[in-house]
């Protein structure tokens, strides 16, 4: 937890690499100072087949999924900060967007939470 989704079309490849996209959202999660160490993941899919608006080329949306318990502002910011990297990075982009959405801790679980030695409960046990 946090995961950073980043969905493209295909051509969005040609203008940055991979890595450096992946690396603008990386450091901006870091640096919000929101996520535990080493517990950010960034992926990235790029799509060849897709349709937009006339006179649209490419886009680039970042689905933001973090555990609950940050504050609407904190959210924003991240959404605002991740935004501002990318278009940076990718000024003639047709359409660039951030969603920040939130997991439920109740219904949340991974490989630390059904651990039988976590006796706390802790889904960063082990890591």
């Amino acid at each position: 937890m946090p995961h950073f989704i980043i969905e493209c079309s295909q051509d969005i490849l040609q203008q940055k690499a991979p890595d450096e996209i992946m690396d603008a959202v990386y450091s901006v999660a870091e640096s919000a100072g929101l996520f535990a160490i080493n517990d950010i993941k960034v992926r990235l899919q790029p799509y060849q087949y897709y349709r937009l608006g006339e006179h649209k080329n490419n886009f680039l949306h970042v689905f933001g999924y973090i555990m609950q318990g940050r504050s609407t502002e904190q959210k924003t910011n991240l959404s605002k900060q991740i935004s501002t990297q990318l278009t940076e990075l990718l000024p003639d982009i047709s359409f660039l967007s951030v969603s920040i959405c939130e997991f439920e801790a109740a219904t949340y679980s991974n490989k630390a939470l059904i651990n039988p030695e976590n006796k706390n409960h802790d889904r960063h046990f082990g890591l």
